[in-house]
């Protein structure tokens, strides 16, 4: 199984970052939802709107 061994490499390799993100209290969670706000936004406005109109929307919020 190609896939399982390369993920089983991938993760021995990075062994330090898996066990830090599976101990620690520490989340992005509040980045993530900004990021996905930001990204509805664009999609709504996808070539209908100019620049500034985006921008506005994105601080108002």
């Amino acid at each position: 199984m190609p896939g399982i061994t390369g993920f089983a490499r991938g993760v021995t390799t990075d062994l330090d970052a898996v066990t830090a993100g599976l101990t620690l209290e520490w989340s992005s969670g509040g980045v993530g939802g900004a990021v996905n706000r930001i990204k509805k936004i664009k999609r709504q406005l996808h070539g209908g709107a100019g620049f500034e109109l985006p921008r506005r929307m994105i601080l108002l919020q």
